[in-house]
Parts: C-alpha cells; structure tokens; sequence
C-alpha cells in the first residue's frame, strides 16, 4: 500500500467511475482498476460492488475511504512542516477562492505577490464556498480568499478587508442621480440576485429582506456579470461589491450608489485549517493583501 494507491481509491469513490477516476489521476484505467484489487487483497476486504454501470462501495470501502483521506492530509503536512520552518514563502500554494472575489481581487494583488514573493509558486482554484470549504478540508486546497460566514468556526481565518456592497441601477432610473442612498429605500422594490450557491446572493439577501426588498424570481443570474449586463438593460436594481465596480465608478448604462449608514459590507478573509502548519506563509499573504486592497477601497 501506498498513498498513490490511497489517492486512486478516494478519486473512485468520489466519481464514482473508474475511467473518470483514472483521467482525474493521469493514470489508465487498467492501472487504477488493478491498484485497487491488490489494495482489496492487501486488506482483505471488498471496497466496492462494480457492475457495468456504476460503482457502489461497500461500508468497509467508505471507513476506508474516509481514514485514508485523514493519511493523505496528514502526509502533506509532515511536508509542508519542513517547507514551513525553513522557508515559508516558498514552493507551492493552492489557493480557493468565490466567483464573486476572484476577477476583482486577483489583479490586484497577483503582480504584488510575485514580486514580493518570487520563489512563492501560486495555484489558484475559482468555484463556489460549498465546493471550496470541502477541498479545504480534505488537503486538496491550502487556504480560500472568500467571504465569511457564521458556519466557518472550524477554520482559521486571517481577515483581508471589509467590503462595502452599492447599489447598481440603470442610469435612466429616477434614483440615478442620487449621491447616496438608504437601504430602507428599497422596501417595497424587486431586487436581482445572484442564483443558489453563491454566498453573496445569502449576504446580499439579508439586508433586502431587513429593508423589505423583494427578490425579482423572474431572473438569478450565475456571475456578478451577468448581473450587471441585466441591470444595464434597465432590468432592475442589484447590490454589488465595490471592488467589482469601476474606479471612475462610470459604465455605460450604469449608476453605482453608496448607501449611508448603516452600510452594508461583508467581511473577505484567507480562511485555512486550524491545524496548518504554514501560519507564517498565511501572515505574510494576508498582510500584503490588507495593505494593496485598502489602498484600492480608499479610491472609491
């Protein structure tokens, strides 16, 4: 047994397949499909049920599964323990981050952290929290960028920046001239937002529903983009992040308006294991970040 062998057998139970399980592992599926019989053999016991349509694991083959992704964690960190005492910002990093951080923040602060951090090499993953948090968890990612919520107290988090959201609206809406606005103006108004999963739409939702917004079911849109292309057609009003709007705060169709306090943020942070060893490597990242996107936020 080997942890080679501990990876192909986590890559089947997850897919469910073995020849999508042999390509996610770069191997062929003769390879991975006779790994895994000696593995059975090793440990005297079946781990699956196979037919010609689906694998099915048995309870043995689910404990298993479960332990041997506890090892594979476990071995990256006697790993990245080396790497950490000796040099801290140095090798690899995978690094998760949401939909609706990612365009925005990655232009920021890449160049800065290639040049502070040259020996640093960055590997950088973009889906939804839901998928991210579980490839935290199992060792497949090294720290997220993403919004906070309330359910993340089994992490670390390093705080980045306070982000203020504001109103998007067409520019031939009868607030379009407003400097700033209350959200307590928005009770009785629809409101666009983004589709399930994404955990801006929950953020976002919250102070509608406090304001007494009413979600526009007619549309939810997959990116901030799509979003944006919607209320510039004069489809309605949204609540956007502020790094994803335009410096110049100009856009063709377009208004953005701040709102007056209370304003409505949410909280980016770098969230990692508790038990990471590379709290040096986090602390130095989240420092730089802090300092470019403050500097950015101030613009506004």
């Amino acid at each position: 047994m080997n942890f080679r062998d501990l990876e192909y057998l986590i890559a089947l139970e997850e897919l469910k397949h073995f020849r999508k399980a042999a390509e996610k592992c770069f191997v062929s599926q003769p390879t991975l499909s006779g790994q895994i019989r000696k593995l059975e053999e090793e440990l005297n016991v079946q781990l699956m049920e196979r037919s010609s349509r689906k694998v099915i694991f048995t309870q043995a083959g689910l404990d298993i599964v479960a332990k041997a992704k506890n090892i594979l964690v476990e071995a990256k960190s006697l790993r990245e323990i080396a790497k950490s005492h000796n040099q801290p910002m140095h090798g690899q990093l995978h690094i998760g981050l949401i939909p609706t951080v990612a365009p925005y923040l990655l232009p920021l602060i890449i160049p800065s952290i290639r040049k502070e951090f040259p020996d640093l090499e960055v590997f950088l993953h973009e889906n939804q929290t839901k998928v991210l948090l579980k490839q935290l968890e199992s060792g497949e990612l090294d720290c997220l960028m993403l919004a906070l919520l309330p359910d993340m107290q089994a992490f670390h988090n390093y705080p980045l920046y306070v982000e203020p959201l504001e109103l998007a609206l067409s520019e031939t809406h009868q607030w379009a001239n407003e400097h700033q606005i209350d959200i307590k103006k928005l009770s009785g108004e629809r409101v666009l937002m983004l589709a399930d999963g994404h955990c801006l739409r929950d953020q976002a939702l919250g102070f509608c529903f406090a304001a007494g917004a009413i979600e526009d079911n007619s549309f939810k849109a997959t990116s901030l983009e799509t979003l944006r292309h919607m209320i510039g057609a004069d489809n309605g009003l949204t609540l956007l992040p502020q790094l994803a709007i335009p410096l110049n705060r100009h856009q063709a169709g377009i208004k953005y308006i701040p709102f007056m306090a209370p304003i409505p943020t949410r909280s980016i942070v770098l969230l990692c294991r508790k038990n990471s060893v590379r709290t040096q490597c986090f602390e130095q990242l989240s420092t730089l970040i802090t300092s470019k996107v403050n500097k950015q936020l101030k613009m506004y």
